[in-house]
C-alpha cells in the first residue's frame, strides 16, 4: 500500500468570506487528496477547538495561519517522517495526531488542523484505491452503516434562516423542509427546490425581503415563528405538494443562543419561557403542524430538561442533539444513559477527525438513533459530507437551502452518486408529524 509522503496546508476563504484551512496530502505514487474545513456560527461549548489567530489587524482576528503552521511544521513532519503512515491507515493516522495534540478538545494544535489532514488523507486513500470516496469510506475504512445496502439520504433543507444565521427577528435558527416521498434522492431534491422557489413567491406577495442568510435560506423579518411556518406550508402547497405527506417540516431552534444561564429562562419572541413552557410550546407546534424533527430544542446546559423533553415528545418527533452532543462519543454516551434525545447531528469539525466521527455514529446506530450528517454555516465547495452520508447510510443530510454554490455542490454530488448507484434505496422517515 502506498505511503503518505507529504501534507501541505493553506489559508482559504469560506462561504462567509472568513478564513479556513485547506489541506493537500500526497502519496509516494504522486497522487494528491484535498480537503477544506468548514466553520460554524452557532457552536456548542464542548466542540473541539477551531484554532484562530486572534490578530484583529488581519481578518478581524479570524485568520487560521496558526493552524496552517501546525499542519506544515508540526503535524506534517510527524506523520510523514517519524511515523510514515500508509495512506489507508486512517485510524493509526488520526490516533497519532490526537496523541500529539494531547488535549481533550484539540486546543493545542487545533481541530481544524487535524481535520484538514484527516479528510485529505481519506480522499487520497480513495484515489489510491481507485474507488469513489463513498465506497472507499465503507469498503476500505469500514465506516459504520446500519444496513448493507447503500441508502441515499433524505435532505433537511433550511429555507428560512433566523437566529445566528440571519440578521432578522426570528429566534429559531432554521425552518427546514423534509421532502420524503421515497422515490429517489433526485425527486426529493426537486421537490425541495420547487418549494424553495415557491416560498420566494409567497414572501414577495406578502411584502417580505427575499435576501438569503448564511445557509442560503430566506431571511425575512416576520411577526412570529408561526408566520414563518405558515409561509413554508403555503409554499409547499403552491409547489403542488402535500404538507406532512410529501414534504414535512423541521426546526433547528439552537436554543442555547437564547437561553439565559443565570435565570435558566429562554428569552424568545419577546417573552421568557421556563423549560416546561418550552416543552409545551413545542408540543403545541406538533399538534398544529407536520413537524418531523426538532433540533436543539433546549440549551446544551439544560441537561435535565432534555430528559424531560424526550420523555414528553420523543415518541412523537425526532429530537436531535447538536450542541448537546457535538459529535462526541463520550458526551453522546452520557446522553444515551440520560435518555436525552433520539437523534444526533453529525458534524465532522465538531470532533476533529474522521475516525472519531465514525465512532460516534457507530454508537448512535447501535442505540437506534437517527443520524443526520450536517454541514456548517461557514462552508466551502468541498462535498465530503455528501459521500459520508451515503457511505454510512445515515438516512439524512442537512446541507442548507437550494441556493449558494457551497450548499448546492453537496446536493450535486449526491445526484452524481445516485446516478452511479442506480436504483439505490432512499431513506423514508417513519414519522413526519401530524397529517
Amino acid at each position: 500500500m502506498p505511503k503518505l509522503t507529504r501534507v501541505h496546508a493553506r489559508q482559504i476563504l469560506d462561504s462567509r468570506g472568513n478564513p479556513t484551512i485547506e489541506v493537500d496530502a500526497w502519496s509516494d505514487q504522486g497522487l494528491c487528496g484535498r480537503a477544506a474545513v468548514p466553520s460554524g456560527a452557532s457552536t456548542g461549548s464542548r466542540e473541539a477547538l477551531e484554532l484562530r489567530d486572534g490578530d484583529k489587524k488581519c481578518f478581524q482576528g479570524k485568520g487560521v495561519l496558526k493552524a496552517v503552521s501546525n499542519v506544515n511544521e508540526v503535524l506534517g513532519p510527524y506523520i510523514t517522517e517519524e511515523k510514515k503512515f500508509q495512506v489507508n491507515d486512517q485510524v493509526g493516522l488520526d490516533r497519532a495526531m490526537i496523541d500529539l495534540d494531547g488535549t481533550e478538545y484539540k486546543s493545542k494544535l487545533g481541530a481544524n488542523a487535524l481535520l484538514g489532514i484527516s479528510l485529505a488523507v481519506a480522499r487520497l486513500g480513495a484515489q489510491t484505491s481507485k474507488l469513489p470516496l463513498y465506497k472507499y469510506l465503507r469498503e476500505v475504512l469500514k465506516c459504520p452503516h446500519p444496513t448493507e445496502k447503500y441508502v441515499m439520504p433524505t435532505p433537511l433543507m433550511n429555507i428560512i434562516n433566523g437566529g445566528a444565521h440571519a440578521s432578522n427577528n426570528l429566534d429559531i435558527q432554521e425552518f427546514m423542509i423534509v421532502p420524503c416521498m421515497a422515490k429517489s434522492f433526485a425527486e426529493n431534491l426537486r421537490a425541495g427546490v420547487e418549494v424553495f422557489h415557491s416560498l420566494k413567491k409567497v414572501l414577495d406577495k406578502a411584502g417580505h425581503s427575499t435576501n438569503v442568510g448564511d445557509e442560503g435560506g430566506f431571511a425575512p423579518n416576520l411577526k412570529s415563528h408561526e408566520e414563518a411556518i405558515e409561509s413554508v406550508l403555503k409554499a409547499i402547497e403552491l409547489a403542488g405538494y402535500r404538507p406532512g405527506v410529501d414534504v414535512a417540516l423541521s426546526l433547528d431552534c439552537a436554543a442555547s443562543e437564547f437561553y439565559q444561564e443565570k435565570t435558566q429562562l429562554y428569552s424568545m419572541q419577546g417573552k421568557d419561557f421556563t423549560t416546561e413552557e418550552m416543552i409545551e410550546y413545542y408540543s403545541g407546534f406538533l399538534k398544529k403542524y407536520p413537524i418531523y424533527s426538532i433540533e436543539d430544542g433546549l440549551a446544551e446546559g439544560d441537561q435535565k430538561g432534555w430528559t424531560a423533553l424526550n420523555s414528553r415528545l420523543g415518541s412523537q418527533v425526532v429530537l436531535v442533539g447538536d450542541d448537546l452532543f457535538v459529535t462526541n462519543k463520550k458526551i453522546l454516551a452520557h446522553g444515551i444513559e440520560m435518555k436525552q434525545a433520539n437523534a444526533i447531528l453529525v458534524k465532522v469539525n465538531q470532533i476533529g477527525t474522521l475516525t472519531e466521527t465514525f465512532e460516534t455514529m457507530d454508537l448512535a446506530f447501535r442505540n437506534k438513533m437517527v443520524n443526520i450528517v450536517s454541514h456548517r454555516s461557514g462552508e466551502t465547495s468541498d462535498h465530503f459530507i455528501a459521500d459520508l452520508a451515503v457511505a454510512t447510510s445515515a438516512g439524512h443530510i442537512k446541507t442548507g437551502s437550494a441556493s449558494r454554490s457551497d450548499r448546492m455542490e453537496k446536493y450535486n454530488q449526491l445526484l452524481r452518486i445516485e446516478e452511479e448507484l442506480g436504483q439505490a434505496a432512499v431513506y423514508h422517515p417513519v414519522r413526519v408529524g401530524r397529517k
